[in-house]
């Protein structure tokens, strides 16, 4: 069973995915902030993060910098999930490191699940 570490502040949009993610029979680690799912991603080596940017603490382009500078994260797949869409957020969140970079609006739950099992 693949463990997701879902890093969103929202609690509504946390609840929600993270009862999706379990009744598809993934193992679900969530956080709060920034801080609490930089220290998840060291703690629990999930397989694959789903990542907010805009986080109380250090954002999530800061978790993801940091994620990707530590060698014993650097090849967790961390996929973007924001509601920032301008170019530059995507170019930037990218060339940190991300492997996708998904538009809350624009995706339902399902739609995420299906991006993120292609990266698992």
């Amino acid at each position: 069973m693949a463990k997701i570490l879902l890093i969103e502040d929202d609690k509504f949009l946390r609840e929600l995915m993270a009862k999706k993610l379990i009744n598809m029979k993934y193992d679900v680690v969530v956080a709060m902030d920034g801080e609490e799912g930089l220290q998840k991603i060291k703690s629990e080596k999930p397989d694959l993060v789903l990542l907010d940017l805009i986080l109380p603490g250090i954002n999530g382009f800061e978790v993801l910098e940091k994620a990707k500078a530590d060698p014993d994260t650097v090849t967790i797949p961390v996929i973007i999930l924001s509601n920032l869409g301008q170019g530059e957020d995507i170019e930037r969140g990218l060339k940190l490191g991300a492997k996708d970079f998904l538009v809350k609006a624009h995706f339902t739950p399902q739609e995420i699940i299906e991006k993120m099992q292609s990266y698992i």
